[in-house]
């Protein structure tokens, strides 16, 4: 059994880096270090006083050190990390990519003011739960010993479970909502047309590839996939 810095140094870039934020911000935050409405998402100061790092920073507070803090956190350890080191691996640019445009779906829809957060971390560790369910829908999910059932349905056990606990329901709804966006403009829409309308952006992999973050991309060949065939996860995207 590795140690826990073994463990740690073995985490993959992406997730590895946001966790590390996540628990650094919950930290300070925990220590009355820094204030939490410095990085609050106000659109208003964010418009009026240029205050931009708000777009940003509320991204990274999950919580104070708490139970739900430590479930967020074990969300990013396992499916985000799963889906950098599954399909994901070796196309580091993608996966961030992939978090980049969860990040400005949800920077959009907290301007709806029915979705208003202050916060959006939960929803963007929730968006990397919904992308997991579908890209591995018949993995078999045990929900605190009580009920196993198909990873396609975990956003959905999730969001009841956080209801009947009284959690709030907009930063699960808003994830999932995110999730299937990037889905259906990554993997569906392809499947049905042919087209990708939502390729990694160029500036993105030279950033990657410029920092050296992650394992180099190799190139592979493209499997075909079948139109219509919904929700049975993937090994690689159509290529651009």
């Amino acid at each position: 059994m590795s140690s826990p810095a073994e463990y740690y140094h073995s985490l993959p870039p992406i997730c590895k880096a946001y966790g590390t934020l996540c628990v650094a911000v919950a930290t300070v935050c925990s220590l009355g270090l820094l204030d939490l409405s410095i990085l609050a998402l106000e659109y208003k100061l964010v418009f009026s006083k240029f205050q931009v790092w708000r777009l940003i920073t509320n991204f990274f507070f999950l919580g104070t050190f708490s139970i739900n803090f430590g479930i967020r956190l074990l969300m990013i350890a396992r499916y985000g990390v799963n889906l950098e080191k599954g399909p994901f691996e070796r196309r580091t640019a993608d996966f961030l990519w992939m978090m980049i445009f969860g990040a400005l779906s949800l920077l959009v829809l907290s301007a709806i003011p029915i979705f208003r957060s202050y916060f959006l971390g939960i929803s963007l560790v929730f968006m990397l739960v919904y992308v997991w369910s579908r890209e591995f829908p018949n993995s078999q999910i045990n929900i605190y010993g009580l009920v196993t059932l198909k990873a396609f349905y975990l956003p959905w056990a999730m969001l009841a479970l956080d209801v009947i606990f009284g959690s709030p329901l907009v930063p699960d709804l808003l994830g999932i909502i995110a999730g299937h966006l990037y889905y259906f403009l990554t993997v569906l829409h392809p499947l049905a047309t042919g087209k990708n309308l939502l390729k990694t952006p160029k500036w993105v992999q030279k950033l990657v590839a410029r920092w050296r973050i992650g394992a180099p991309a190799i190139n592979r060949a493209q499997p075909e996939r079948t139109t219509g065939v919904a929700f049975r996860g993937r090994s690689y995207r159509l290529s651009d």
